[in-house]
């Protein structure tokens, strides 16, 4: 009667175990594959942190083309007097005479 028992406690333990084993790996490997290194919690923080990265490259490039444009008049063949006005009152620390000066503290 026991090798009975044994039989059929082996036929229902056995799948468990193994049911329980694959079942416990599986999802081992899918709650990596949401939440891990490279899961897809990191793609949506990597995606965004890229967003990000490109707002501030399209901010550069803006700032950039401003610059470029500065440069390239004061190394045309004739300078912008404007340009070349507003450098030397800012470097004299003058103004003109019609100028208004708000003086707004210390800075």
């Amino acid at each position: 009667m026991s090798m009975v028992i044994r039989r059929r406690a082996r036929r229902f333990l056995v799948p468990l175990v193994l049911y329980s084993l694959s079942a416990g790996v599986v999802g081992y490997f899918i709650h990596h594959a949401h939440s891990g290194a490279r899961g897809f919690d990191a793609r949506e923080q990597y995606e965004a942190q890229a967003q990000d990265l490109t707002n501030e490259l399209a901010i550069v490039r803006s700032e950039r083309s401003d610059w470029d444009r500065r440069i390239a008049l004061l190394r045309s063949d004739q300078i912008d007097r404007d340009l070349l006005e507003e450098r030397a009152r800012i470097m004299l620390g003058r103004v003109h005479r019609s100028d208004l000066v708000i003086i707004l503290g210390e800075n």
